[in-house]
């Protein structure tokens, strides 16, 4: 045995090892950058779903990206208020936090309210089925029912009930998944407080949209002329409610021979 070529190797590993240990150590030092410390803390405020709501790869990014002033406190909807007020306080900056908001299904179209033209046996997709002769239902604006919105939604909030989507207030954190989702626009992000909600955007004439759903608005106006604070108005052919004027007295929904306009049993008494 040879132990002198054996030393030598030894050695020459030895060298090497200590060369590429010195490269490293190098490298480490030259292309070293500091880690803000409020970005870990940032991230514990978030909600965690890394639901992409916000605009961004993940709760990581977007941590990262308020810390740096790139991204506001309350762009993440699954933290609440809560988190963004301490998102506020890490920072050290004005509390932000807007006013929250839940998903809304504007719309009143399930199973035996909304007509169909055809039974759809396609794929299981709201998408997919709307771009078949416009869908399963006779109304153009209505919702779908297939759960696409379903299927979008990390946090259980949203379910097709007799096809028609259905939100869970007290699950919904308003991510807007939902809202995206939906290729009928039938899901929109609302102030918490609009309790008081028309459920449907049927554009055609009073006929035509009661032909096609029996819990369309007609664009009758009864609810614009009881409304004491202007909060209601039909605009292209349904009603629209301001959440800024309505004090949620209930009288449109009263009135309202549809029964398109929705309200807790809170909101009338």
């Amino acid at each position: 045995m040879n132990w002198t070529a054996i030393l030598y190797a030894v050695l020459a590993l030895g060298a090497v090892a200590v060369v590429f240990g010195l490269i490293l150590a190098f490298a480490d030092k030259k292309f070293y950058v500091e880690t803000d410390e409020r970005v870990a803390k940032v991230r514990e405020c978030l909600g965690g779903a890394n639901c992409g709501a916000c605009g961004y790869a993940g709760c990581d990014a977007f941590a990262q990206a308020v810390v740096e002033g790139k991204a506001k406190p309350s762009g993440c909807a699954p933290a609440g208020a809560k988190g963004v007020e301490k998102i506020s306080a890490i920072l050290g900056i004005a509390d932000t936090a807007e006013a929250p908001k839940v998903a809304k299904v504007l719309c009143n179209g399930e199973i035996g309210i909304s007509k169909e033209k055809f039974n759809y046996v396609g794929v299981k997709s709201c998408r997919a089925a709307a771009s078949i002769a416009g869908g399963p239902k006779l109304c153009p604006y209505a919702c779908v029912g297939l759960g696409d919105c379903e299927a979008a939604c990390k946090f259980g909030a949203v379910s097709i009930v007799n096809a028609l989507a259905r939100v869970d207030e007290s699950k919904c954190v308003a991510c807007g998944a939902c809202e995206k989702a939906c290729p009928r626009s039938v899901i929109k992000l609302m102030p918490l407080e609009s309790t008081v909600v028309v459920r449907c955007q049927n554009k055609e004439t009073g006929r035509i949209a009661r032909e096609m759903c029996m819990k369309a608005c007609i664009g009758c106006k009864l609810c614009e002329r009881q409304c004491e604070y202007d909060a209601i108005h039909v605009t292209n052919g349904f009603a629209v409610i301001d959440p800024d004027k309505c004090t949620r007295c209930g009288k449109c929904a009263a009135k309202c021979p549809a029964g398109c306009i929705s309200m807790p049993v809170q909101a009338a008494e």
